[in-house]
């Protein structure tokens, strides 16, 4: 399925001129309509949505032109798009899939210098705090704990997933402690483990939006397009305010042929973005 010029513009809020000017760079790969004219895929969208964001974020126009040059062979083949993040980050640009990071004009992974800087600092202050914890464990509260897991993700994910477990043996129904869990083994690519802790946190908080969402993006990796359409459409319902929700809806209705669903989608996404 495609979707026209004048469609695309008005979906993501770019000039056609700024869409042709993409499209005769050979960064998307459009088709040719049985008039000659351009037909763009979902995959063009995704690097259409990426360029208009770089160029809010005053990203210079020729850094956003080769960025697109290059992500457009870099974006994960065989699998969603729709955990792919790209942002500007101070003067670069950069992606993050899951837990990999990378700078797409280089093609090398990394890590944010801001962030690593103060990971080297709190790191062994959050190892001795896991230490200590470990030794008075009696003495700690299932609150202590999370506390104390939320701090570790940043530092060593290994320790808060133990922690995060330690606080489900004790109180299994504490929902936040099943989502971020499940986002941690999601980010390891394990879908199924993280879809079993969404589960897990809306059986105790059936309104629990982030819960939801997260379950649609594992759902979605996984294969279960229907399930997770419907997951998706629920965080809608919790979260009218959802863009990413709506975006993710979009890939999923273009997937099953629906165009006329993906672009209703999109346009509520485009909505939602600009405000």
């Amino acid at each position: 399925m495609s979707y026209s010029l004048r469609e695309v513009a008005a979906m993501l809020g770019l000039s056609p001129g700024r869409i042709r000017s993409y499209a005769s760079k050979g960064f998307l790969e459009p088709e040719r309509g049985r008039r000659g004219e351009l037909r763009f895929g979902f995959r063009d969208l995704i690097l259409l949505r990426t360029a208009g964001e770089l160029s809010a974020a005053k990203i210079p126009s020729r850094k956003v032109k080769r960025v697109l040059e290059r992500l457009r062979v870099q974006l994960p083949q065989g699998r969603s798009l729709t955990g792919v993040r790209i942002a500007a980050d101070g003067e670069r640009v950069v992606v993050r899939d899951g837990d990999a990071v990378w700078n797409p004009e280089s093609g090398q992974a990394l890590f944010d210098f801001a962030v690593a800087d103060v990971v080297a600092k709190t790191a062994p202050f959050a190892r001795r705090a896991a230490e200590e914890a470990r030794s008075r464990a009696e003495a700690m509260s299932v609150d202590d704990w999370y506390a104390l897991a939320c701090e570790l993700e940043m530092t060593s994910v290994d320790d808060a997933i133990e922690v995060y477990e330690r606080i489900l043996k004790a109180d299994p129904d504490h929902a936040d402690a099943h989502v971020n869990l499940g986002r941690l083994l999601h980010e390891r690519r394990a879908p199924a483990a993280a879809e079993e802790h969404y589960r897990a946190a809306l059986r105790v908080e059936p309104r629990h939006a982030v819960a939801v969402f997260n379950l649609g993006v594992a759902l979605e990796d996984l294969g279960r397009l229907r399930d997770a359409i419907a997951a998706y459409q629920r965080a809608l319902e919790l979260d009218p305010d959802n863009a990413d929700a709506h975006f993710n809806l979009a890939g999923l209705f273009e997937r099953r042929g629906d165009k006329a669903g993906a672009v209703r989608h999109l346009k509520a996404y485009k909505v939602l973005a600009t405000n």
